[in-house]
């Protein structure tokens, strides 16, 4: 009796061995008539492209119309300009490279000289920014640069001879400076050079119009 029940008890443990073992073995395979999880790759999140990569003046027309609203300049002028300036890549680090073999660099979106950004932050709300600061800071160069049309404005004569009109004279005196601008209000012809700029902002005038849409 006693290797009998020796025997069922060695027959319970084999079959508590295999029950284990099978368990085992049917956790790591799926159940028939079920699909397994398939553990999904991550997806690869796509770095944006530099904004000066793919420069347009019209991805700025927010800012252009805000700025020029604050400064009481045309937006149309101001965008006009910013196309009349895009003839070179505005890659900050372009231009500071470039800036180390030009006697004369300008900076920004709205190629703007040291000294004309210097003498405009005077008093206004970015004062404290500085010039070095415009590659990488398009809003900060339409900013400047609309106030510095602004500026210009204050300079013309209150008479003047008709040849061009305020736009015209204030382009002219951006890319010319203030001085030759008042010349040209008093009658004076613009050279070939001033003559050329203001043939571009003409040439962008009805792009500027229809950028500032956007």
């Amino acid at each position: 009796m006693a290797k009998r029940w020796g025997w069922v008890a060695v027959g319970v443990l084999f079959v508590g061995v295999w029950a284990a073992c099978s368990d085992k073995t049917t956790t790591d395979k799926p159940v028939a008539g079920t699909t397994p999880t398939v553990t999904k790759p991550t997806a690869t999140k796509t770095t944006a492209k530099p904004w000066y990569d793919d420069y347009d003046p019209a991805h700025f027309a927010a800012d252009v119309r805000r700025y020029a609203k604050q400064a009481g300049i045309n937006p149309q002028l101001l965008m006009a300009i910013l196309y009349a300036e895009s003839y070179k890549p505005h890659d900050p680090k372009f231009e500071r490279q470039w800036a180390e073999v030009d006697s004369d660099p300008a900076f920004g979106i709205a190629n703007m000289h040291k000294p004309a950004f210097d003498e405009t932050k005077r008093g206004r709300d970015f004062a404290k920014r500085k010039w070095e600061e415009l590659p990488d800071n398009p809003a900060l160069a339409i900013e400047a640069a609309a106030w510095h049309l602004h500026d210009l404005a204050k300079r013309l004569p209150s008479k003047r001879a008709g040849l061009y009109t305020k736009d015209e004279l204030l382009a002219l005196g951006y890319n010319a400076g203030g001085g030759n601008m008042r010349i040209f209000a008093r009658g004076r012809k613009a050279g070939p050079q001033a003559q050329s700029y203001l043939d571009r902002i003409h040439k962008y005038w009805p792009d500027s119009a229809e950028a500032l849409k956007s």
